[in-house]
């Protein structure tokens, strides 16, 4: 009898298809969380970038006289500088917050184009790199980060060059302004429809979280400003290549019309800065405080206020061209109303704090000087309203400190406050709180020293820009003193960086819920679960998480919606 003989064949082995790796997984992913983080990352790699740049400047203009660059290197580093921290740093920062929990704060799964979310990262990604590339070919933009015309007008062809030399260095600046821009408006689009539509059962638009609604204003901001900046790129670039002459008065063009078009956005883009840092301070003031945000609808809807308010503010940075009367009278006082509501906000926070249980973490501490930092930028903007007084103190020192103190010691602090607050939540791990608190103080007193002698060295006379000076004006030591507050904050930065570093690997386990916080982000895992809730939550007031861990004094049941 014949026996039949099995050979046995080799199994099949399957070989991991590329977007089935780590690295695979983050590069092609569609998943707001890890789209956050990359936006998150990246913009801290510009942040270094930009502070890198900074050193440069201060170090520059230590001591009179100096000679660590060039007038023309000193130029390329001072508009990198601004170009940098503006539009890849605080903005994509804010777009990978927002990415990160705005749909977890909503009940939402994830954003609500996920392709397009992932489209806005690399082109933000591919527009830093193109613009810090202009550096290896000895080409960096040199006109300022608002890069006026006419002084930017000469293009490689030779064409409006009289008496300018021809280059390519502000090319790298338009192209590479209009592909953030492109980048942005697509964020901008992705939160507003993500906000309306994805929205949890019962999360009405008065029971958001402030975070979720300032980063729908912003978005709207986004949405109308950013076409004046494109325009203006558009027609820069026009003029450098084609030969038109927008921006020519010799041939009948008009160079404030570029200083019109840039601010009608520059302005508006002062609150796309700092109204997702006023959400991030409404956040986490009352959870630290133990008790609801105070007068929720006036914060929420002060921010729109701020929102229509900032489309008529431009021209403030425009009262020493020559404007009518009447024009500086109109700009003046829409620039004093625009502080109304911002100090609504203001009031709104201390009142928060006020009879609350205070715990001074990390996050309480960076929102806390927040508010201190933001109120002193805040009073000197006030100040710069003041048509006579901003005649004395327009392009000169006093200028850069009040936008130091708004964007550096509002921003950058709102911007750690939030990571320190949501990185248990990203990792699992809380940041080490010593370390935190040791960053804070440095950092509070680096800024105070870098930034504030710029107030008296603005009234002193000294103007912006330059990239040495005499030693026998008198700005000597205030720069110098300038120069060790840059490198205070530096140090803080490089604790911070060893903080995290640390803390990603052996820093303490943070559970879901480490700050017993109030809003729907903390009822997830940490890290959150790629489809972020197991079952859609259903809202019934402005703190859901309160609700379900104190069914007993819900805020449903109090009349707190």
């Amino acid at each position: 009898m014949a026996t039949s003989t099995i050979v046995e064949r080799p199994a099949l082995v399957r070989q991991k298809r590329f977007s089935e790796t780590y690295i695979g997984q983050w590069l092609t992913t569609t998943d707001h969380k890890k789209i956050g983080i990359m936006y998150m990352v990246t913009a801290f790699f510009f942040f270094v970038v930009g502070g890198l740049e900074a050193l440069l400047i201060r170090t520059q203009l230590a001591l009179p006289d100096g000679k660590v660059l060039d007038p023309q290197t000193y130029n390329e580093i001072f508009t990198m500088h601004g170009t940098t921290m503006i539009f890849l740093f605080v903005m994509p920062m804010f777009t990978g917050l927002g990415n990160y929990v705005v749909p977890l704060m909503i009940g939402a799964r994830d954003m609500a184009f996920p392709r397009l979310n992932a489209f806005g990262y690399w082109i933000v990604l591919f527009g830093g790199l193109f613009l810090q590339s202009s550096f290896l070919f000895h080409a960096a933009p040199d006109g300022g980060w608002f890069a006026y015309a006419p002084l930017t007008e000469c293009g490689v062809q030779g064409v409006n060059c009289i008496p300018a030399t021809p280059s390519i260095n502000m090319d790298f600046w338009a192209l590479g302004v209009l592909l953030l821009g492109i980048s942005s408006i697509a964020g901008a689009l992705n939160f507003v429809v993500t906000i309306f539509k994805l929205r949890a059962p019962g999360m009405t638009i008065n029971r958001m979280p402030l975070f979720v609604w300032m980063t729908l204003v912003t978005s709207f901001l986004l949405l109308f400003a950013l076409p004046s900046l494109t325009a203006a790129s558009g027609l820069l670039l026009l003029d450098r290549h084609l030969g038109t002459h927008f921006y020519q008065a010799a041939f009948n063009g008009d160079p404030l019309l570029w200083q019109h078009l840039f601010w009608s956005f520059g302005h508006p883009e002062v609150y796309i800065l700092i109204l997702p840092a006023f959400g991030i301070v409404s956040e986490v003031l009352p959870v630290f405080s133990r008790k609801p945000i105070f007068g929720y609808t006036f914060v929420a809807w002060s921010g729109v206020a701020i929102g229509f308010l900032s489309f008529t503010v431009w021209a403030h940075h425009m009262f020493a061209v020559g404007l009518p009367v009447v024009a500086q009278a109109f700009f003046a006082t829409s620039t004093t109303l625009i502080a109304i509501p911002t100090a609504v906000k203001i009031f709104n926070w201390l009142a928060t704090l006020y009879g609350g249980k205070l715990s001074f973490k990390t996050p309480m501490l960076f929102a806390l000087g927040f508010v201190a930092m933001f109120l002193i930028g805040g009073l000197n903007g006030v100040a710069l309203a003041i048509v006579p007084f901003d005649y004395q103190v327009t392009d000169s020192y006093f200028v850069i400190a009040h936008l130091h103190y708004v964007l550096f010691g509002g921003a950058v602090f709102a911007i750690f406050a939030a990571i320190f607050y949501w990185f248990p939540k990203m990792t699992g791990r809380l940041l080490n709180e010593r370390l935190g608190q040791i960053q804070f103080w440095l950092m509070l007193i680096g800024v105070n020293v870098t930034f504030f002698p710029m107030h008296i060295l603005g009234l002193l006379g000294m103007p912006r820009r330059i990239y040495t000076y005499a030693p026998d004006l008198g700005w000597n030591e205030l720069n110098l003193l300038e120069t060790v507050g840059a490198f205070i904050i530096a140090a803080a930065i490089l604790v911070f960086l060893f903080n995290f570093v640390t803390s990603l690997r052996q820093g303490q386990p943070a559970g879901s819920d480490p700050w017993d916080a109030f809003t729907l982000e903390w009822d997830t895992a940490s890290p959150p679960e790629p489809y972020n809730f197991k079952t859609i939550p259903v809202v019934r007031s402005r703190r859901p998480f309160y609700d379900k861990k104190n069914p007993e004094t819900a805020d449903w049941k109090v009349a707190v919606h």
